[in-house]
């Protein structure tokens, strides 16, 4: 059986409700992964570039896959999105944007911007709980992850 204790999820969300759903779908799937919240755009940034509050990486470890929500105070989810991808060091980390805008104008800059997936947040948390069942046999454990660069 994979170890997936260790394989840490960050969830860039501002939404309290919906931190809490997402905190309780983890909890009730039974999913043993580490989540990490970060209330805003600009914490994920610091957060991702090991900036204070979060350079203790034993703490606050680089995620092996990033739930992003588009809007964000201080930075919206598209300016983490190209933010990341400019990083040399973090460019790879799969970002799936979960989020409530269906607009095709997200959709596709999130695409555009080097997003690995689109997910609408399911009102029904029911639902919510199938989608993070899924989220973590497709990201976790099947899909092969990327090699990061060590700076």
């Amino acid at each position: 059986m994979l170890n997936v204790s260790n394989y840490t999820i960050l969830l860039v969300e501002d939404d309290s409700n919906d931190i809490f759903l997402i905190q309780r779908a983890f909890r009730k799937a039974n999913l043993l992964n580490p989540l990490q919240v970060v209330e805003n755009g600009e914490a994920a940034v610091f957060y991702l570039a090991g900036e204070p509050p979060y350079t203790d990486r034993d703490r606050y470890p680089l995620p092996v896959l990033i739930l992003l929500d588009l809007k964000l105070p201080r930075k919206s989810g598209l300016e983490v999105l190209e933010w990341l991808r400019q990083q040399p060091d973090l460019k790879r980390l799969p970002v799936v944007v979960l989020t409530s805008s269906e607009e095709n104008r997200d959709i596709n800059q999130a695409y555009d911007l080097g997003a690995n997936s689109y997910l609408v947040k399911p009102v029904a948390f029911e639902a919510l709980l199938d989608m993070v069942k899924t989220l973590n046999s497709y990201w976790l454990i099947f899909n092969q992850k990327p090699k990061l660069e060590e700076s």
